[in-house]
């Protein structure tokens, strides 16, 4: 039986950003962990304009070639985590604008979180966009991966887990795998 397919969303598109060596690092745990099928997707690459579509995404009647592209992208996902900082005690105007884009396919889909930031470790924008994916119909699973003061923890370039960050990732793609699973069943009811 083929493993699930978990895309890893890179967040953030600032110059500098930090979100590429802890999406990095997350990919390897992931692939270490051996659940899932793994694949990056970077918005910085995808570079969607802010929402430019004339229809309602729920109505797929997708217009632009880059809105196209997108939807084929996430509808090979079975699962994500996004990796994402905290702006301004919420998640980035990039991201919003990717979940925005589309409808459909983000449902029945299971997602989970690695937030990082300055001392709250991205718990606020964490906490935000749990709102926003539940109104796409997308299950968060419980536990996160938090990195607080993440810019202490890159070096030369390369994200450096202290322990209990490291821990945490194993402990939410278990549960990620769990609710991957309940997910595709609850999909092929439908």
């Amino acid at each position: 039986m083929a493993k699930p397919r978990l895309q890893i969303i890179i967040a953030s598109t600032r110059p500098g950003r930090v979100g590429l060596p802890v999406a990095t690092w997350f990919a390897g745990a992931a692939r270490q962990h051996n659940g899932f099928e793994v694949a990056v997707v970077d918005l910085a690459e995808v570079n969607l304009p802010l929402l430019d579509e004339p229809n309602h995404p729920r109505l797929r009647q997708y217009t632009h070639d880059h809105t196209q592209r997108w939807s084929e992208t996430i509808e090979r996902g079975d699962a994500y985590v996004v990796v994402h900082p905290e702006y301004n005690y919420s998640f980035n105007a990039a991201l919003k604008n990717a979940l925005d884009y589309l409808h459909h396919e983000w449902h029945d889909k299971a997602v989970g979180f690695v937030s990082y930031g300055g001392v709250s470790g991205g718990l606020r924008a964490a906490s935000a966009l749990r709102q926003v994916v539940t109104a796409l119909k997308m299950v968060p699973v419980t536990d996160a991966v938090v990195i607080p003061w993440v810019s202490q923890h890159v070096r030369d370039g390369e994200f450096m887990p202290p322990e209990p960050v490291a821990n945490g990732a194993k402990v939410m793609l278990d549960e990620l795998i769990r609710i991957t699973a309940a997910m595709a069943a609850l999909g092929a009811a439908r």
